[in-house]
């Protein structure tokens, strides 16, 4: 047996005795969904090991994904602030400057930061680390290299990768997908993105702030498609006011590069006038792709559906009761925190104990400045199912710590059931949105009504208080409104 004390397998195994390994669970993938289900598995006592061909671990999220686009975020909204707002406040400098290497350094430093984290999470909860690709090669057995490695249950944790646009392969200088987007050499003067959903929206919003003229085009008459449309304009408008260009109901029909430019065509939806517009970078960001790739799927006939995931049950289990799947390789919204939740669940059921997911209550963040965040149904959504609803609104003109940051852009809009109170959904656009929504997913998962939320002392001054006075919107009225 393989003791829990021996180090992380990053190499060939030179034991033959070794070249066996036995587990409770062997989780493929460290992505958030991976690295959690594996960290939960051990706390319940089960002999756990994680598959992870890449050098460091956390997967696309921790990666080339969630935290580093936060750092290039924060970053870009803290040189904003420096050029608009700190002289208001009675800050004065020198007009500051970007040190793009060095912002990028910030960047790096910050996903290693994260990265050895888990490896220290992995070694305190004695998870072993197994350095390599992973094939299933029978319900019970994965081959890794040289190694084969026995397992009781599997769970497949592979994530997802962007997807290919037109069949074309980024170049990573002038064409670029998400991850390229995240170590570029130089700012681009001009860049056109290419998809308006969040993560066009994010990394546009980086450039743009740190001095680069950005074009969106997309292919519907709206951004950020599944949010709420009251949200959606709104948040439409901030953007272009920050000075991003949209060319919405458009398609990309050809992109051509000569001389480090890149040309695209676009036309209308409906077949009108093509157009072209040019740029030093083009973003690709039409969305991501599960990614199965390589994983032997096929040695234990498990099929994917038409577009590429596995199809699992509600207790996350394929065909085979002992192989699970969770995060971006099954069906739902490709979240970082549902992958975390689906991981948990799996864990505590190999356990042997009981586990349940609200997907109805997942949360939506949009990380731009300013935030959105959404949870339950939309506007749009209670209509097609003929509920009768009511809507209370707040804005964050009304609300003074808005106000004194700078940040008074946005409202909390929250949506109940016309007879019973009952909180069926909520959508937030302004500072803090995508922590603040908790507090509504909480009531939410308690069956809540918005006077419950009314009647709770949110401390003041705070922008957590707009929840509360929405909430009041959908009684008597907000008290500063």
């Amino acid at each position: 047996m393989l003791g829990r004390s021996k180090p992380p397998i990053n190499g060939p195994l030179k034991t033959g005795e070794d070249l066996m390994l036995d587990f409770d669970v062997v989780v493929i993938g460290s992505g958030p969904g991976g690295y959690v289900c594996a960290i939960k598995a051990a706390q319940l006592g089960l002999k756990v090991a994680c598959i992870e061909g890449e050098n460091s671990l956390g997967g696309t999220c921790l990666n080339v994904g969630c935290i580093p686009s936060k750092a290039l975020l924060h970053a870009s909204e803290a040189y904003h602030d420096s050029i608009k707002n700190f002289s208001k406040m009675g800050i004065d400098i020198n007009p500051p400057t970007i040190n793009w290497p060095k912002m990028l350094d910030y960047k790096s430093t910050m996903v290693s930061q994260n990265s050895q984290g888990i490896e220290f999470l992995f070694k305190k909860n004695k998870i072993i680390r197994i350095k390599g690709w992973a094939s299933i090669e029978t319900t019970t057995s994965i081959r890794v290299e040289e190694r084969l490695i026995t397992t009781k249950n599997i769970v497949i944790a592979t994530g997802s990768k962007p997807t290919v646009f037109q069949n074309m392969t980024p170049d990573n200088k002038v064409i670029v997908n998400s991850t390229g987007a995240l170590s570029l050499k130089n700012i681009p003067k001009k860049m056109i993105v290419i998809g308006a959903g969040v993560i066009g929206l994010e990394m546009g919003s980086i450039f743009s702030r740190i001095g680069s003229e950005v074009t969106v085009i997309e292919y519907l008459d709206h951004i950020a498609v599944g949010m709420d449309r009251e949200v959606s304009k709104s948040f439409q408008k901030i953007l272009k006011k920050q000075g991003i260009n949209f060319l919405l109901n458009n398609s990309v029909t050809e992109i051509k590069v000569n001389k480090n430019i890149a040309t695209v065509r676009y036309e209308g939806r409906d077949k009108s006038e093509l157009k072209t517009i040019s740029a030093d970078l083009v973003l690709i960001a039409t969305g991501r792709k599960p990614y199965t790739s390589g994983l032997g799927l096929e040695n234990v006939n498990l099929a994917t559906n038409k577009i590429g995931q596995i199809v699992v049950n509600e207790k996350l289990q394929t065909k085979h009761s002992n192989i699970y799947a969770i995060g971006d390789v099954t069906l739902g919204p490709m979240l970082a925190h549902k992958a975390e939740d689906e991981g948990v669940a799996v864990a505590e059921q190999i356990a042997g104990q009981s586990s349940h997911i609200n997907y109805d209550l997942v949360p939506a963040v949009v990380y731009t400045s300013p935030e959105v965040s959404s949870v339950g149904k939309t506007e749009e959504q209670l209509k097609a199912e003929n509920q009768d609803f009511k809507v209370g609104k707040f804005s964050f003109m009304g609300n003074g710590r808005a106000k004194v940051n700078f940040s008074s852009d946005g409202f909390v809009k929250i949506l109940v059931d016309k007879k019973t109170d009952k909180i069926l959904g909520a959508h937030i656009i302004g500072p803090g949105a995508g922590d603040i929504i908790h507090e509504i997913c909480v009531a939410m998962e308690f069956g809540a009504c918005a006077e419950d939320l009314a009647r709770t002392c949110h401390a003041h001054p705070t922008v957590s208080e707009a929840v509360k006075e929405a909430a009041l919107a959908c009684l008597d009225g907000a008290i500063h409104n």
